[in-house]
């Protein structure tokens, strides 16, 4: 019984990584057209969403999404969520509807087919470089003049299987207090139980997510960065042990 469990998990993610690829290859003039202008970012966000919401359904998830406030179609926003695993991007895409621009790490644009879109869409961040850290604000600066908004996961990385929720950075509060823009937090309730980064784990099943109530921004300084980064990170956190106790 547990050999089977063993080859359904390796199947599993081999059929994950088809699933990424195929909606890519299908779309794949459409995707090229989407990225030649800047301006045109909202038609390759659609193309993002119809992908994602393809490897949701194709691997078994039941997606259910519950807002306790809605974003505004022509207002841009700081989308925040907690990270814990590769299904994070595909559900925050199917979750929000307001055309947004991830801030990620460049290691993502070495994945084969998915990085030749990734980055020259995303707004890459090397950790390591202070200089790489420091072009992040010019490029969202960029993006959110365009009327776009940014998504961040704070944590910065993902933390370990054992750990709920680890500290945010003040990258993402700094920034939407500089623009004067509500932060919106998300909590991502199953993707670790979904698909974690551990190879053998995971399975079908329901994928909760969560927008909480806008934190705005409004009239607060860089002083402020940190206060508003441990009120979101206690909305989020909340919420996890609430989805826990489901």
């Amino acid at each position: 019984m547990v050999v089977f469990k063993y080859i359904f998990w390796f199947l599993y993610r081999i059929w994950f990584y088809i699933m990424v690829a195929l909606p890519i290859i299908i779309m794949f003039p459409f995707l090229i057209v989407s990225i030649l202008k800047e301006s045109w970012y909202p038609y390759f966000f659609k193309l993002a969403r119809i992908w994602a919401r393809c490897i949701l359904i194709g691997m078994g998830f039941n997606t259910k999404i519950t807002r306790e406030q809605m974003p505004e179609k022509s207002k841009s926003y700081m989308f925040i969520a907690n990270h814990t695993s590769m299904l994070d991007i595909m559900l925050m895409l199917v979750t929000v509807k307001n055309p947004f621009v991830f801030v990620g790490k460049a290691e993502l644009a070495k994945i084969p087919l998915f990085g030749f879109f990734y980055k020259r869409t995303a707004i890459l961040v090397d950790r390591n470089n202070p200089k790489s850290r420091q072009a992040v604000f010019l490029r969202a600066q960029r993006r959110l003049k365009q009327g776009l908004s940014i998504c961040i996961f704070p944590e910065g990385l993902v933390p370990e299987e054992h750990i709920l929720l680890t500290d945010f950075k003040d990258g993402a509060f700094r920034l939407a207090i500089n623009h004067q823009i509500p932060i919106v937090p998300i909590t991502f309730g199953d993707n670790k139980k979904r698909f974690s980064y551990t190879f053998f784990s995971g399975g079908p099943g329901k994928m909760r997510a969560k927008i909480h109530k806008f934190i705005e921004t409004e009239g607060l300084t860089k002083e402020d960065a940190k206060a508003i980064n441990a009120q979101s990170k206690s909305v989020i956190y909340n919420q996890l042990l609430a989805f826990g106790s489901k």
